[in-house]
């Protein structure tokens, strides 16, 4: 029979290990670990706080062929948010000039023309020596880096896994579809 210091010993130990296990799944994947500039207001907000999500990045542009993909972003987002997608955007002037406007304007643009609710970020540089961290580690893991507007990396809730996905993939696309739908776990 095991002596009652022991058996507290043990439960104590117990205890310890599930609380550090509970704080490593609730620890931030290095991926998510940059706090940017909110669009809207230029309050800070960390990616952190979509960890456990499935995360879509694109970098986005006002005055681009690819414009129309805010549509189809946000139906994406509407739809599948519930069960855990969450669209971030993040406007870029780096390709044709097309993102020339204050991200006040930028906010503007997005919510007037097409109703975007999902999470925008102030102007990010996306390549380039002054490529933001995020957009520089994506590139790394995935060996592509965006050519052009509206390229996508889809990071599955492990906050590890990335997929890209070049500008002409529409929101639409099945295969795109299919890869968020496979990463958020098939209904």
């Amino acid at each position: 029979m095991m002596r009652p210091t022991v058996l507290r010993l043990l439960v104590s130990l117990g205890l310890a290990l599930a609380a550090a296990s509970a704080h490593a799944a609730d620890a931030c994947p290095g991926l998510l670990d940059h706090t940017l500039p909110r669009l809207q207001d230029d309050k800070p907000q960390s990616l952190c706080d979509y960890r456990g999500k499935v995360v879509l990045i694109v970098n986005t542009a006002s005055y681009c062929g690819f414009t129309g993909q805010y549509d189809g972003l946000e139906k994406l987002y509407a739809r599948l948010q519930p069960r855990g997608l969450v669209v971030l955007g993040f406007p870029s002037n780096q390709f044709g000039n097309q993102e020339p406007g204050s991200n006040k304007e930028i906010a503007e643009f997005c919510r007037l023309t097409y109703g975007v609710k999902f999470p925008m970020f102030a102007k990010t540089e996306v390549i380039g020596s002054a490529a933001h961290p995020l957009f520089r580690q994506l590139a790394s893991l995935t060996g592509e880096r965006p050519k052009w507007n509206f390229h996508k990396y889809l990071i599955a809730r492990d906050g590890r896994t990335v997929r890209s996905f070049p500008s002409t993939t529409e929101p639409t696309d099945s295969t795109f579809v299919a890869a968020i739908e496979d990463a958020l776990g098939r209904p």
